[in-house]
């Protein structure tokens, strides 16, 4: 094997160790920003990592309800080692992932529980569709409302409340 192959395979090899590496870790949340967004502190040390819950949409902040999904994010996992699994950037540029917190689905718990919506993509119902639909029929958290509205809507219709 020549040498520019080596150095081919070697820089592959890297590249693929880094995304293994970013694809997943262990951290301390630091801070919950709303009920779909998270610091993380990565336990190998570094600056907290601005993270979204993939798969769900939490009220926003401003909206009914963005205080208490803000609240039951927080009292779930703040100061608490998580396990994250990235996936993406989103349109702000924040990190999407699956975090878990002893073993539970974080963005499950959330839904299961009322705190926020399953994420619909494309007509799909989202990954939580089932903890949805069971946490609607129980009317928990925002489904007690009378007429919740999904953040995509309130959004649309009143902007962000950044």
């Amino acid at each position: 094997m020549s040498v520019h192959h080596r150095l081919v395979a070697a820089g592959v090899l890297l590249v693929f160790a880094a995304c293994a590496q970013a694809r997943g870790f262990q951290g301390t949340v630091t801070h919950v920003t709303d009920g779909d967004s998270l610091w993380v502190r990565p336990a190998s040390g570094g600056a907290p990592i601005e993270l979204r819950l993939q798969g769900i949409d939490a009220p926003e902040i401003c909206q009914a309800s963005g205080r208490l999904s803000r609240d039951a994010l927080a009292a779930l996992v703040l100061r608490r080692p998580v396990a994250v699994r990235t996936r993406a950037r989103d349109t702000y540029q924040r990190t999407l992932a699956r975090v878990s917190i002893d073993g539970q689905d974080v963005g499950a718990w959330m839904v299961e529980r009322g705190y926020a919506w399953s994420y619909r993509f494309r007509g799909r119902g989202g990954p939580y569709e089932e903890q949805q639909a069971r946490a609607r029929d129980a009317r928990l958290g925002l489904w007690s409302e009378a007429r919740a509205i999904e953040p995509r809507q309130f959004r649309k219709s009143h902007g962000s409340c950044r």
